[in-house]
């Protein structure tokens, strides 16, 4: 039997198993005579392998971002939104800017973006949309999921255990209390017992979206109409803002409608008028803030373009009524908290009780009783029919209530009315 590894010519052998049997060899490979002129080379050296993960294309790495966006202002909460998910997306700052010029977002159409309701939306549908990309998604693709209605959330462990590579805008549209932890410490231990601690817990950052203040009305109704390029009229501008007062999705509206009516021509105070609804209650101010002054010229003279503008007689004294019942509330008001209380006590805004505050200085209660009786005179009069016409009623309360004599109609009240 031959030998199984053997040197033949200079040659090497080897065998298989199967080879030791049948006697079968097989020639080792020859390795090529090495030039004299080459150097040797050494085994490349390679270092042990790991996984390498794809950067993405922007130089911020993802990291973990938590916000809740929360107040009573649906329109300018819509506004930061949108900023606050174009700049995660973008990878710009996240600070908030003039909200004035920013024109309304349309966050459905933004790729990368997952939107859920809280009332409705599981804890778990909110963490997979974290976590899931789809199939055609580039890899450095950024994902930020918004979560409206936030304050419906239960499961604030969501929150804690959202995935770290994706953000989390949470939403809600009203004051929510303050974190408790702010004024007792909490253990470790215990799980966070608000939507505000949650959010804080994990380091995220909670804004408020405030009302817009009196005293920001007309500058943000300035700005607005810059921006959708409407022109506003001297006389425009305080009353539209006295008709709307803080609610900024209603300026919105009103000047959209207001822009459409004037087609490029400067808006006046008689657009506003014509088209603004509530903007009879601007009149009725002007005319309170006469009465309040006593002067009789300009309340007569507003009272009588409220009448040719169409408005009813019984819905100005109404109205009338209204603005003395603020003044007796704004009279009280000692901070930016009462004012918000008495608005809701009187179904108001703040925005009227803080307007009606400089002239509520100027009166006192008994004022206001006189004006209350001044005012039910008037009224009971129209309606037993007691005065010449209804419009010669109501000129005598106004004059009444500026301090002129011989108008006072409570003594009509004694007189038995006609029959009819």
């Amino acid at each position: 039997m031959p030998r199984l590894l053997s040197k033949r010519c200079g040659h090497r052998w080897r065998s298989s198993p199967s080879a030791r049997r049948t006697g079968m060899v097989i020639p080792l490979p020859r390795r090529s005579r090495r030039s004299a002129g080459s150097r040797r080379i050494a085994p490349t050296a390679m270092a042990r392998w790991s996984s390498i993960k794809v950067a993405g294309s922007s130089s911020l790495a993802p990291t973990r971002m938590v916000f809740l966006l929360h107040g009573e202002d649906s329109f300018r909460m819509r506004l930061r939104l949108g900023e606050l998910v174009g700049a995660l997306l973008a990878g710009r700052s996240t600070a908030s800017t003039n909200l004035a010029a920013l024109l309304e977002p349309r966050i459905g159409t933004l790729l990368g973006v997952s939107r859920h309701d809280a009332r409705t939306d599981s804890g778990a549908a909110i963490t997979l949309s974290g976590q899931a990309q789809g199939l055609f998604d580039a890899i450095d693709e950024r994902r930020v999921v918004v979560v409206e209605h936030a304050e419906a959330l239960r499961d604030l462990e969501v929150i804690a255990s959202f995935p770290p590579e994706a953000a989390l805008v949470l939403v809600a549209v009203e004051r929510l209390p303050s974190s408790r932890a702010r004024r007792a410490p909490r253990t470790k231990a215990a799980p966070p017992a608000t939507l505000i601690d949650a959010v804080e817990s994990v380091g995220g950052l909670v804004e408020r979206i405030e009302r817009l203040a009196p005293a920001d009305v007309p500058p943000w109704i300035s700005a607005r109409a810059k921006l959708h390029g409407i022109t506003l009229g001297a006389d425009a501008m305080p009353a539209l803002a006295s008709a709307v007062g803080p609610d900024a999705e209603r300026i919105e509206q009103e000047l959209g409608k207001l822009a459409a009516y004037t087609a490029g021509v400067a808006v006046t105070a008689a657009d506003v008028r014509t088209l603004v609804s509530g903007a009879i209650e601007t009149d009725v101010f002007e005319l309170t803030q006469s009465v309040v002054r006593k002067d009789a010229k300009t309340a007569i003279g507003t009272l009588e373009r409220l009448l040719a503008d169409g408005n009813a007689v019984q819905q100005i004294l109404a109205l009338l009524l209204w603005q003395f019942r603020v003044l007796l509330f704004a009279s009280a008001m000692r901070t930016n908290a009462d004012a918000e209380r008495m608005a809701k006590a009187i179904r108001s805004t703040p925005f009227a009780i803080a307007r009606a505050t400089a002239f509520a200085r100027r009166v006192t209660r008994a004022d206001i009783v006189r004006a209350y009786e001044a005012i039910y005179a008037t009224d009971q009069v129209i309606k037993t029919g007691r005065a010449e016409s209804d419009v010669a009623a109501l000129t005598l309360c106004v004059l009444d209530l500026c301090g002129i004599a011989n108008a006072d109609l409570r003594d009509m009240l004694l007189v038995e009315p006609p029959r009819r």
